[in-house]
């Protein structure tokens, strides 16, 4: 995972168009490491096969997060990492 998270943060540096962040998403940390890094949009493979529901548990997870922290949309978060 991290070297498909440093290939979206070198990505959102370098061009102007909506990045899907792909590979190791287990849980919600690794979707808002992918939209910190520059994600526009994540892809949830793998961790489907261990857990058929893992997407509604992310997604669940994704909206207690969001309300907890104030943050109305989660594309609010897509380049927020410093450097």
């Amino acid at each position: 995972k991290p070297v498909a998270v440093k290939m979206v943060y070198d990505l959102y540096k370098t061009i102007s168009i909506p990045i899907i962040g792909i590979g190791g998403i287990m849980n919600y940390k690794d979707v808002i490491e992918f939209y910190l890094a520059g994600a526009s949009a994540v892809q949830i493979g793998t961790a489907n096969f261990v857990d058929p529901e893992i997407t509604l548990e992310i997604i669940k997870d994704l909206e207690n997060y969001c309300n907890e922290n104030k943050i109305a949309n989660i594309s609010q978060l897509s380049g927020g990492i410093i450097v």
